[in-house]
């Protein structure tokens, strides 16, 4: 039985699944405020699970830095407490809508660049493309179905919007073999970044 939660994007998503079966699921919108209204769908999912759970499952993103965050908190303290293990895959897996085996994402980056994934069966291939507006914008248009978890369609265009779908995303991982699972398992839970960390340095005072 396994626990999962996505909270990468405002549209929060938690679920117990077993096999095929969805034991409990909950969504909740939220803007800034996961930390404030993940916990009582999670405790109602901690109920449904009982004494059962064998691991969590968390999407990294992209997303949210701060709703991927509280996600991988909540699951390491819940690992810790149960002795249970932990996995992250990526949000853009598991779309709530009825997605094709093969699909694309395009998502905003900041700093006037976008992001492009391909998701075959589940899994991302090969891992996100940070491109310009231009360039996003002519690959966007020139084939294919494009999904997006942006709350507002990138670049004006008529994106599917979607959002990532906690049952599905645990359902992907209990159907890995055993040796990727526990590869999986054995790497750190960390958000998807789409660039490094942008810092700004504080000005030299002058003597």
């Amino acid at each position: 039985m396994l626990l999962s939660l996505d909270l990468s994007t405002a549209h929060g998503s938690i679920a117990v699944v077993h096999g095929d079966d969805v034991l409990f699921q909950s969504t909740f919108q939220s803007e800034r405020s996961h930390n404030a209204q993940v916990f009582a769908p999670l405790k109602e999912a901690l109920t449904t699970a009982g004494n059962h759970l064998s691991g969590i499952v968390i999407g990294n993103g992209p997303g949210s830095y701060t709703g991927v965050r509280i996600a991988i908190a909540a699951a390491q303290g819940i690992a810790l407490s149960r002795n249970v293990w932990c996995a992250a895959w990526s949000s853009l897996t598991g779309l709530d809508l009825d997605t094709p085996p093969a699909y694309q994402v395009i998502g905003d980056a900041r700093r006037q660049s976008f992001y492009l994934a391909r998701v075959e069966n589940g899994r991302l291939r090969p891992d996100l493309e940070i491109v310009s507006a231009e360039i996003a914008q002519k690959k966007a248009s020139d084939c294919g179905i494009w999904y997006t978890t942006d709350p507002k369609p990138p670049l004006n265009l008529p994106f599917k919007t979607a959002r990532p779908d906690a049952a599905k995303l645990a359902k992907i991982v209990q159907s890995l073999p055993p040796s990727e699972l526990a590869t999986l398992i054995a790497q750190p839970l960390i958000p998807h970044y789409l660039a490094e960390a942008f810092i700004t340095l504080p000005k030299r005072s002058t003597p």
